[in-house]
């Protein structure tokens, strides 16, 4: 199969412990699951329901606190924000409110009429939201076109260990609702097909992209 991010050739392996079909692209190192793996917005909305993230739990404000800790150092000094794919949650908007940049937030599942089509952000971000997606490339695109020139979007999604047999034992994919799966390669490619500079990563989960 064509890999969806790059065009190239991607290699097949299967999990045998879910019988689950997986396409490995060995240019851009981003793998995907088998379409039929791919599930409806009601499917996926049933399983959100279950997270128990509340705003007052410290562990969930220092697990946004490690994001902002990293991506603000590098985005300059933005003063508008985007929350892309913030869940029941709109702690990440407020963090970045109390940081003095304004932040709007959006979820298609949970806030869809948020999302306001000619507004352009100097800073967007996105977290834990990429491996649920269908087709990253094309939203990957969509953000970058909301992002002002010379602008940051900044991405949260676990890193994949590029090795196949450790990739089967690994927990993230074993999550029905992963779909698909980065590498910082990923991002580069990404970024370069968008006409973006990569800026940096921190080698497990996070990358920072620029708009030319």
């Amino acid at each position: 199969m064509t890999c969806p991010i790059c065009d190239d050739t991607t290699e097949t392996f299967i999990d045998e412990r879910s019988n689950i079909t997986y396409y490995h692209c060995n240019t851009c190192e981003y793998i995907f699951k088998s379409p039929e793996c791919h599930q409806s917005i009601a499917e996926q909305k049933s399983r959100y329901d279950l997270h128990e993230n509340h705003e007052d739990h410290p562990g969930y404000k220092a697990y946004f606190e490690r994001f902002l800790d990293f991506v603000l150092p590098l985005a300059g000094a933005p003063e508008t924000a985007l929350d892309f794919g913030c869940g029941r949650s709109s702690l990440l908007a407020k963090l970045l409110a109390e940081r003095g940049i304004g932040c709007d937030y959006y979820d298609p599942l949970y806030y869809p009429e948020n999302l306001h089509d000619s507004k352009k952000y100097e800073l967007i971000v996105s977290t834990e939201v990429f491996e649920h997606l269908h087709d990253p490339k094309a939203v990957f695109g969509e953000l970058v076109k909301r992002v002002e020139s010379k602008g940051y979007l900044a991405i949260q999604t676990q890193f994949h260990p590029n090795d196949i047999e450790v990739f089967k034992k690994w927990y993230y994919h074993q999550d029905p609702t992963h779909i698909v799966f980065f590498r910082s390669q990923t991002f580069r490619v990404l970024s370069e097909k968008y006409g973006c500079e990569f800026v940096e990563d921190n080698g497990k989960n996070m990358v920072v992209i620029r708009k030319r």
